[in-house]
């Protein structure tokens, strides 16, 4: 299938200074609303809401707004490329955000995803993460009882490659993979055209800045350390460029 489909092999250009098109998360004040009790409610601290909005005091009006950042909270196969997608932005702009300059994340951790008070992002996920409220025994008791999570698949093997971006919109390509996945009825699938010498194909594996995906598609330029990734938009595989990323293959 890769020899009809259009690979896009381009420098990724790293912008700063844009403007974001998140908006914040606003909450309308109520009569009898206290800065405190939003806090608490929003599990962030009082002198955050207050910097946020530019406060210099605690006393607030019904009627008025209050701008919070919005979260998200990176769970286990989660991309940069994917959470900017579901939130319209770029990874760049992803990236400016939450002050980070590479595409690894981890499970657990937070990301902001519009600029209210962006400069000071990791201060508030810090003050948020300290702010939760402890679980009350019965709480802890249930967590206790709760069952085991499944066991992640293990890695068996992790190399670095270089990795291109490719779509399967393009004049003449049917779409469909050489292990037959047509992509254009599923262009959220995430496939990989891999070197089968290096990557057997099929094999469920983990792509740095992409997430889980199967390796099931070949190409001509793709031989030895080198994969493409599928990208069902032409505009975010241009952003995509070449890159150098390590592949776990897992188990």
């Amino acid at each position: 299938m890769k020899k009809g489909i259009v690979t896009f092999i381009t420098t990724a250009v790293f912008s700063a200074g844009f403007a974001v098109n998140a908006s914040a998360e606003e909450i309308k004040i109520k009569e009898g609303d206290t800065l405190s009790e939003i806090a608490k409610q929003k599990e962030v601290s009082v002198a955050d809401l207050k910097e946020w909005n530019n406060l210099t005091g605690d006393i607030i009006h019904p009627n008025n707004t209050l701008e919070l950042p919005e979260y998200y909270e990176i769970v286990e196969g989660d991309s940069l490329w994917d959470i900017a997608q579901e939130n319209n932005l770029t990874v760049d702009k992803l990236k400016d955000l939450n002050d980070i300059d590479s595409h690894i994340i981890q499970p657990g951790d937070e990301l902001i995803l519009n600029d209210v008070d962006a400069t000071n992002v990791k201060a508030a996920n810090k003050t948020k993460a300290a702010t939760k409220a402890k679980p009350t025994e019965k709480v802890a008791s249930e967590v206790e009882k709760a069952p085991a999570k499944q066991a992640e698949p293990s890695v068996e093997k992790e190399l670095t490659v270089t990795a291109t971006a490719y779509t399967a919109n393009c004049e003449g390509c049917s779409g469909v993979t050489s292990t037959g996945i047509d992509l254009n009825a599923n262009p959220n699938k995430k496939v990989i055209a891999v070197d089968p010498n290096v990557i057997p194909l099929g094999s469920k594996v983990h792509v740095e800045g992409y997430g889980e995906a199967i390796a099931g598609d070949i190409g001509g330029a793709i031989k030895g350390n080198k994969i493409d990734v599928f990208i069902p938009s032409k505009a975010d595989a241009k952003e995509w460029g070449r890159k150098q990323v390590e592949v776990k293959i897992l188990n």
